[in-house]
């Protein structure tokens, strides 16, 4: 089954090209331009085929999670995640642009030396970088904790787009190894399903969103105050906060046994955060990668939102198969198939209520 597995990553992280950018080079090669081009024929071109492809990966990707979970006594989750993140590692986020805008905005501090959070990256408009970037407009819009980590990768770049692309994509495997190492020193269920777990995959790995990384700090945090090293818990917890503001209410996460009833007013707290979000701006899978951090908390509730997270993923349907979100029809169908997979998942829910299995 791992070789098997093996070759359904590979052929994720060979697929996600078929939506590089079109402006984008990575690597001046023939062979690389022919590969590229017969990839981007079947993205751009024959969208319909493209999409199948996709279902089908989601789909292998969530049967093979749900093995590893049935059969985690047999499985080492580090050296699995290994495995998985060096494969991912070749990967391109094809269903982002957020993570080039990492690169840049790292890029106007350590090389054009210039504080991005005044600076945006239209004030270099020279730079070729420019050619495939999106939200050139805005100024730096995260937390002073995720622009110090990506400031190290990008000071070892040395101002060059690839080797920029894999440092980054190296600090991303590096934190979610290290969500998996810790997790595991406090139950091996846990781990496997953060390790193997499609969201975590593409949006995490493969699209490459800082939540992963402010995931990976929080569940750090929670390692050490479950072994009542509050005070180091709680400068991780902040750490967290720092990348993505959203995981700020984290801070406030208490032991299990302790106060059983704050833990769940956080993760009200932090559903209610998301729903504002999905009303007031635009619900965007990635956000949801912070449920996994109430894993040592809530595990039948978190893994009973696969069929929610299987629609997360489902959403991009518009983006693939019909062409980018360039139009308020595209967007509109996004969040249909997103609020239909809601509604499926809570009638699951009502169905296990039925059968009186608590949901812990």
């Amino acid at each position: 089954m791992i070789v098997l597995y093996i070759f359904f990553l590979l052929v994720l992280s060979i697929y996600g090209y078929a939506l590089v950018d079109p402006n984008l080079t990575l690597i001046n090669s023939p062979f690389w331009t022919q590969f590229r081009n017969v990839l981007v024929y079947l993205g751009y071109y024959q969208r319909q085929w493209s999409w199948v492809i996709y279902l089908i990966l989601i789909i292998i990707l969530f049967f093979f999670s749900f093995y590893f979970v049935k059969h985690s006594k047999k499985i080492k989750p580090l050296r699995l995640a290994l495995i998985i993140g060096i494969l991912l590692l070749l990967s391109y986020p094809f269903l982002s642009h957020d993570f080039f805008n990492y690169l840049f905005d790292a890029k106007i501090l350590t090389f054009y030396g210039k504080n991005p959070y005044l600076y945006k990256a239209l004030d270099f408009s020279s730079d070729p970088w420019l050619r495939f970037m999106h939200w050139t407009h805005r100024t730096y819009p995260y937390g002073p904790v995720f622009l110090l980590i990506t400031l190290v990768p990008s000071f070892f770049s040395f101002g060059k787009f690839i080797i920029s692309f894999f440092l980054f994509k190296i600090t991303w495997l590096f934190f979610y190894l290290l969500a998996v190492y810790y997790l595991n020193k406090l139950n091996k269920k846990w781990a496997i399903i953060f390790t193997t777990h499609p969201l975590i995959l593409i949006e995490g790995l493969v699209n490459a969103h800082n939540d992963l990384i402010a995931t990976s700090l929080a569940i750090i945090g929670i390692y050490y105050l479950f072994k009542e090293k509050n005070l180091f818990a709680r400068l991780l917890l902040l750490l967290s906060g720092g990348i993505k503001y959203i995981t700020l209410p984290l801070i406030f996460l208490v032991r299990p046994k302790t106060h059983p009833r704050g833990v769940v007013l956080i993760l009200i707290g932090l559903l209610i955060i998301l729903g504002y979000l999905t009303f007031f701006s635009e619900i965007q899978p990635w956000y949801f990668l912070v449920l996994f951090v109430f894993l040592p908390y809530f595990e039948k509730l978190v893994y009973r939102l696969n069929i929610f997270f299987l629609g997360l993923l489902l959403s991009y349907y518009p983006y693939i198969r019909l062409g980018g979100w360039d139009s308020v029809e595209k967007l509109s169908l996004k969040h249909i198939i997103i609020l239909a997979f809601s509604i499926i998942n809570l009638i699951y829910f009502l169905w296990f209520s039925t059968k009186h299995e608590q949901i812990s």
